[in-house]
């Protein structure tokens, strides 16, 4: 199963995305589940990048993608980073919901 961890600040702004595991729905290079969470997690990223101009700290290998937004940044960064965050949320939910034996989203507030 692939679990998904959303991290949120006070203010509801996403912190952190970790994305752990493989969903199992079939082997690992034909898994379409994991190559969908795949695409959007790195979309993310991008649109983080190149659209809001920050670079989160994001770390990768094979059954796990972490991204944490860096502390720091301006109110206006951190509204647009979260559009960014919240944009591939929908797309990791609209996931979960038709393969909800597969992908597992939990959130929860920062500590």
């Amino acid at each position: 199963m692939i679990k998904i961890l959303i991290l949120r600040d006070d203010l509801e702004n996403i912190r952190r995305l970790k994305v752990s595991g493989h969903s199992g729905y079939d082997e690992i290079g034909r898994d379409i589940i994991c190559s969908a969470v795949s695409a959007i997690v790195q979309t993310t990223v991008m649109g983080l990048n190149t659209v809001v101009g920050i670079n989160p700290l994001y770390h990768q290998k094979s059954g796990l993608a972490d991204l944490k937004i860096p502390d720091g940044l301006s109110q206006e960064k951190i509204k647009d980073a979260n559009i960014v965050l919240e944009t591939g949320l929908l797309g990791l939910k609209s996931i979960e919901a038709g393969y909800s034996e597969y992908v597992d989203i939990r959130e929860r507030k920062v500590e």
